[in-house]
């Protein structure tokens, strides 16, 4: 499976913000579409990525406020990211590794979209529903041989 399968039940929806949006407006578009993340781009091209562990960390170093920061103060400046052929199995590894729960997805330097960690987790269950079901309906369907009726003479 790839992160285009994903993609593709997902949909297409990308939410984005600049550089020099304040914090306190990022994180009130994050709180309003339910989201968990923002994919920072400046120029057409992906910068950043602004997910609420960026926004915790800034408000504890900060007080307890947000302030009058800017997304390019908190953002991660270096986000990891994949593409639509990347294999999910890669994708875990991925993520995995860098405590990673949102990954923007490149096709080249377009954004094609954002995959969660749910996203991946609830691929690869499906997925292995989906195998289940045809091992038991194969098991279920499996064809019994004759067996004979009467004691075979000697």
């Amino acid at each position: 499976m790839k992160v285009s399968d994903i993609l593709k039940v997902k949909g297409n929806t990308l939410y984005t913000v600049g550089p020099e949006t304040p914090l306190a407006d990022a994180v009130s578009s994050m709180s309003k579409l339910d989201i968990g993340s923002l994919v920072v781009l400046e120029l057409g091209d992906v910068v950043g990525m602004l997910t609420f562990r960026e926004v915790i960390n800034a408000v504890v170093t900060n007080a307890g406020q947000i302030g009058a920061r800017q997304v390019r103060s908190v953002m991660d400046d270096a986000p990891l990211t994949c593409t639509p052929d990347t294999e999910i199995d890669e994708v875990r590894r991925m993520m995995l590794g860098r405590h990673a729960r949102y990954m923007p997805v490149l096709n080249g330097k377009q954004l094609m979209g954002v995959i969660s960690f749910y996203d991946v987790a609830k691929a690869v269950v499906d997925s292995q529903d989906f195998e289940n079901r045809m091992l038991k309906a194969y098991i279920r369907d499996w064809p019994v041989e004759n067996e004979p009726t009467e004691e075979p003479k000697l």
